[in-house]
């Protein structure tokens, strides 16, 4: 009996510590906003979505490097980014309840105008309620979101090893321009 109770108490230990290195750099993320990305996803996928022009004259090309400034996840601010592409579009910040379930997430950056559901060609104004079809976050694809802010600007994808160690992210959707800064 009690070596089955030390065996059941090693295997809790173990599950339970396993959590915890799920809950790491990568998971514990949180903006200066206060955004819980604890459900970031990282596909790594370098898909796009329909109708994203590619930038015709951004201020970093792709294959150039670039300081991130900004916090979206741990370990991303102070970063150096590798520029995959560069997007011409409408980057919103947006307010949504998860389909998943959970609390409201505010102030979300960034959507941009190709992930909403039938954005015609005019950009969304503050306040206007749209169905979002990006999946950047579990419970974000088909949640319906409020626009907090709507900036006309060039977005990046991006490869980076996060500042606080770890595997390299590739890919990473998405930052604005005022979010970077040059090596």
């Amino acid at each position: 009996m009690k070596k089955q109770l030390i065996l059941l108490s090693v295997a809790a230990v173990i599950a339970l510590s396993g959590c915890g290195k799920n809950e790491s750099a990568e998971n514990a993320m949180t903006s200066n906003q206060g955004e819980d990305h604890s459900q970031m996803n990282h596909s790594n996928s370098s898909q796009l979505p329909k109708g994203l022009k590619e930038a015709t004259n951004p201020t970093y090309k792709v294959g150039s490097e670039a300081i991130i400034k900004a916090d979206h996840m741990a370990g991303m601010n102070g970063a150096t980014a590798t520029i995959v592409g560069a997007y011409t579009t409408t980057a919103y910040a947006v307010s949504y309840t998860p389909t998943t379930g959970g609390e409201k997430v505010t102030n979300h950056k960034w959507v941009i105008h190709e992930e909403i559901k039938d954005a015609g060609d005019k950009p969304y104004d503050p306040g206007s309620e749209v169905v979002l079809q990006a999946d950047h976050m579990a419970g974000m694809n088909g949640a319906t979101a409020i626009i907090d802010s709507a900036e006309q600007t060039t977005v990046y994808m991006f490869d980076y090893v996060p500042t606080t160690g770890g595997e390299k992210m590739k890919n990473h959707k998405w930052v604005t321009e005022s979010e970077l800064s040059p090596k």
